[in-house]
């Protein structure tokens, strides 16, 4: 952002530009453009969507919620749970049926906090423990949950790009705005005439510039963010249906750490490490 800005406004300026034409402008200009922009925006959306909006805007600055300790901490959670499963899946209710309370998920607090990821661990569990151990039937709603809350994490990213898309022609409504206001004053001298319509181009500038300069990019960014955290919720699939072909918990395990985006992917090593340290304390 801040190379975009000092670009463009530093490339006006060396011209010769003169910034007391924006900078005059720019209040009344950002009130209407911005004000339009906001209300239309609170229109359009529910206030589910405007509040994932707020936290997208947040999570543009942070970055991924998910780090490379959190994906090594997930496959030791799975392969604590899938142990136990094997082992006699009885013992296994008492973990999914009230995980707040359960030691296992205990030993994992930022995994616990997450109600998407404690749900489909849980869901897809008690499911297999029903007998519901039909691979494709499970991958199918699997594939359904990871869609519907793929889809329902953008809801974000698109009501911030529908926003972008609209801000040119609003900026164009605040520039006719000053057209109007310069016509009415006709009669002025040419060098007043000359800055009220440079001030009405003001709003053209603005609308334009926050649409691909600043909202657009933001758009964009969460979307890469939430598509990247999405992987994480794809691993416990992984790891499930993996789990339902009968592989060993091991490989199960190393399925999905391969599946981990590259930047945050633990290496074998680690997560064997990672493991050994559990089996020491238990």
């Amino acid at each position: 952002m801040a190379v975009t800005i000092i670009m463009v406004f530093g490339g006006y300026i060396l011209a010769g530009g003169h910034l007391e034409i924006i900078t005059h402008s720019l209040p009344f200009e950002m009130m209407m453009i911005g004000g339009a922009a906001i209300g239309a925006f609170l229109a359009g959306n529910d206030m589910t969507t405007i509040k994932h909006s707020f936290g997208d805007v947040v999570a543009a600055f942070k970055g991924p919620k998910w780090k490379k300790t959190d994906y090594q901490d997930l496959l030791c959670l799975m392969h604590e749970l899938l142990n136990i499963l094997k082992k006699n899946p009885v013992d296994i209710e008492s973990h999914i049926e009230a995980p707040q309370d359960s030691e296992i998920f205990a030993r994992y607090p930022k995994i616990l906090k997450d109600p998407s990821a404690i749900e489909m661990i849980c869901d897809t569990i008690r499911s297999m423990i029903m007998n519901f151990d039909n691979v494709h039937q499970v991958e199918e709603l699997l594939e359904k949950q990871l869609d519907s809350l793929l889809e329902e994490k953008l809801h974000g990213s698109h009501a911030l790009q529908n926003m972008a898309d609209a801000l040119p022609a609003l900026g164009i409504v605040a520039a006719v705005l000053g057209v109007i206001k310069t016509m009415a004053s006709i009669d002025k001298p040419p060098e007043i005439l000359g800055g009220m319509i440079g001030g009405a181009l003001v709003g053209t500038f603005l609308g334009v510039f926050l649409a691909y300069g600043v909202v657009g990019p933001f758009a964009n960014r969460v979307k890469s963010i939430r598509i990247e955290e999405h992987n994480f919720y794809s691993m416990i699939g992984e790891v499930l249906v993996s789990n339902l072909h009968k592989n060993p918990v091991n490989i199960c395990v190393e399925v999905a750490r391969r599946h981990a985006p590259t930047r945050v992917r633990p290496t074998f090593n680690e997560v064997e490490e990672a493991i050994r340290g559990l089996k020491q304390v238990a």
